[in-house]
């Protein structure tokens, strides 16, 4: 989907950043981890969201962009061989989610000190709470999930 164009007006930066869907499907392998991050980063500088006001925001998208993908990547590929992100840029909240056929809902472990791994959840959850946004996990029509982190835009001028 193309972007709205900005109200702005010629020689005036846009308000917030520029709305729109885009959908980034990739094949369930972990190659597509950094592909995936690469190209939602790529979405959200072009969109508007470069620099400092919304430095935090990009990093919080793209970690929780990492672990979702990097989830379906290793626990969904034998039933899921394609794995879909999808970015939405709202006027206040930007949302990621992804998509796999596997039917299987994950759950966040606690944190152990004494695993390596099993964690991704568990971070995804607390980095979109401690933004101010919501995350959940939905079932898709095809049988298969959609996990999603929603985080607010940040407003006005950082000092």
């Amino acid at each position: 989907m193309a972007p709205t164009r900005s109200a702005a007006g010629p020689g005036r930066a846009p308000a917030g950043p520029v709305e729109g869907v885009w959908r980034f499907p990739v094949p369930a392998v972990e190659a597509s981890v950094p592909r995936t991050r690469h190209a939602v980063r790529d979405r959200l500088l072009a969109q508007g969201m470069a620099g400092v006001r919304y430095q935090e925001l990009v990093d919080d998208l793209l970690l929780i962009v990492s672990e979702l993908v990097s989830n379906a990547v290793t626990h969904a590929a034998e039933l899921s061989p394609e794995v879909t992100t999808e970015l939405t840029v709202g006027a206040d909240w930007v949302r990621v989610s992804v998509e796999d056929g596997d039917p299987y809902r994950p759950k966040a472990l606690e944190s152990d000190a004494g695993r390596t791994g099993g964690r991704g959840l568990l971070l995804v959850k607390s980095v979109t709470l401690q933004a101010g946004g919501v995350c959940d996990v939905e079932r898709t029509g095809e049988g298969g999930k959609v996990i999603w982190a929603s985080l607010p835009v940040p407003r006005g001028e950082t000092r």
